[in-house]
Order: C-alpha cells, then sequence, then structure tokens
C-alpha cells in the first residue's frame, strides 16, 4: 500500500483527484466493525470503493480521510487483502465537513477537479464517475441524484402534505467540484445546515448542478445492504 505522510500534500495543477470519506461507524450496522471495514464478496466495503475510482477513465489520485484510530487497521487489512492501489491517507476530523477540509487542504493548484464520495457506496459505476469529472469541468458542479420512487409526504406544523415527487431528487454521492470553488466554499465557518458536499458549496453562492445517478448506487447503512450489495455484484459479474 503506498501511504504518504499525512503532512505532505498532493501537487499537480490539472488533475482529478478523489476524496473518500470514511468516518461512519457501525452503530446501524450492529457491528463493532465500522461499516466500511465490513467486508463485501470477500474483502472490505471501501476497497470496493477506492478500485472503482482507480479503475476508471478518470484515474484520480486517492485521498483517503479515515479516523486516526482506525489507520493501523486499515494497514493491516490491506496487507491481508495485498490491497496496493496507491492512496494519500489523511486523518479524517470532527465531522464530514472537516474531514473534506482536511482532504483539500492536501492539493494545491488551480484546474484541479475533486470528487467526494462516501467510502460505503461501493458500487457506484465508472461511468457517472467520468460524467461528474466532465460536468464539473464544465459547469463547475456536479452532484450525483435521482428521482424519487416512492410518494413523498412533508411533515409541518404537525400536518403532512402531499409533494410532488417529479421535482423530488435523492442526493447521492460522487459529488464533484472545481478545486478553486470548493476551496472557498470550505472557508466557511461550520454550521449544522451542512449535510454534505453540495449544501456547503451552494451556501458559498455557487450554483448546484445535478447529474443522473442509479439506484444501484446504494448506500452501506444497515445489515441488509451488504446482502443486496452482494446480489447487485454478482448480478454484474454473471452479466461480463
Amino acid at each position: 500500500m503506498q501511504v504518504t505522510n499525512p503532512k505532505s500534500e498532493i501537487r499537480n495543477s490539472k488533475s482529478t483527484y478523489a476524496i473518500i470519506v470514511a468516518g461512519g461507524s457501525g452503530s446501524r450496522m450492529r457491528s463493532v466493525l465500522p461499516k466500511q471495514f465490513i467486508e463485501l464478496c470477500g474483502e472490505p466495503v471501501l476497497m470496493h470503493t477506492i478500485r472503482v475510482f482507480h479503475e476508471s477513465a478518470s484515474s484520480p489520485q486517492i485521498i483517503l480521510a479515515l479516523h486516526a484510530d482506525y489507520h493501523q487497521l486499515w494497514a493491516t487489512l490491506c496487507s491481508k487483502h495485498n490491497f496496493t492501489i496507491p492512496h494519500l491517507l489523511i486523518a479524517g476530523g470532527e465531522t464530514r465537513f472537516h474531514s473534506v477540509k482536511n482532504a483539500i487542504d492536501q492539493i494545491t493548484g488551480i484546474d484541479a477537479l475533486i470528487a467526494i464520495h462516501d467510502a460505503v457506496r461501493p458500487l457506484v459505476s465508472a461511468d457517472i464517475i467520468n460524467e461528474a469529472y466532465r460536468c464539473a469541468a464544465a459547469h463547475g458542479s456536479a452532484v450525483t441524484a435521482v428521482k424519487s420512487r416512492d410518494s413523498i409526504r412533508q411533515i409541518k406544523d404537525g400536518t403532512s402534505t402531499n409533494l410532488n415527487r417529479d421535482s423530488i431528487y435523492l442526493v447521492q454521492t460522487p459529488q464533484t467540484f472545481q478545486l478553486a470553488l470548493l476551496k472557498k466554499a470550505y472557508e466557511q465557518p461550520y454550521t449544522d445546515n451542512f449535510t454534505d458536499d453540495a449544501s456547503v458549496v451552494e451556501q458559498s453562492g455557487v450554483k448546484i448542478t445535478l447529474i443522473e445517478g442509479d439506484h444501484s448506487n446504494i448506500k452501506i447503512t444497515f445489515p441488509e445492504d451488504i446482502a443486496i450489495a452482494e446480489a447487485l455484484i454478482n448480478k454484474k459479474s454473471h452479466q461480463l
């Protein structure tokens, strides 16, 4: 495994980067292991996620933001699974906002494109990754989202109201931005309103562009999600 000093900077003025945010715990999985380390088809979820970015046509430089308490475990797992994809390992922060900010601080340059992705979305496709970089290069931002398949109701003041699901989108990752926009956005002080990277960038005055995601790009959150992910991976392998 290629892991550089967390204090070093990645220097490339025209390049693509992927920040993999791996700060989740195993609480909702009812697991002592954080969910990014749970095995999926024989190897940790996180390895699947890193590999799809590495093998995409965009081939970004990868920065893994992981809580410092788990750096040694990650090194052990990489050795066990002979996982050698190059990546920069840095300490995650108190929140997602702070983890992403720590990662951004490692990158210098003006024209770089940065994709930020949940460690526990291992089924993202290379097509989505490549389109995210293309769109961000053209428009400044590219946030992956899918239309809601379900009817939506909003509760306000104790009363539920139907919403038009055709105008409701469920946000996924990657969320991809031009570096200059991202750096400026993350100079803002943290607030609880920052639920994802798009909300941070939008607050700085940047218009958010959505790109089409995929309902199979699931976030591993509950135990049943592992079974669903394995079924999707097996289905894809049989189609190849």
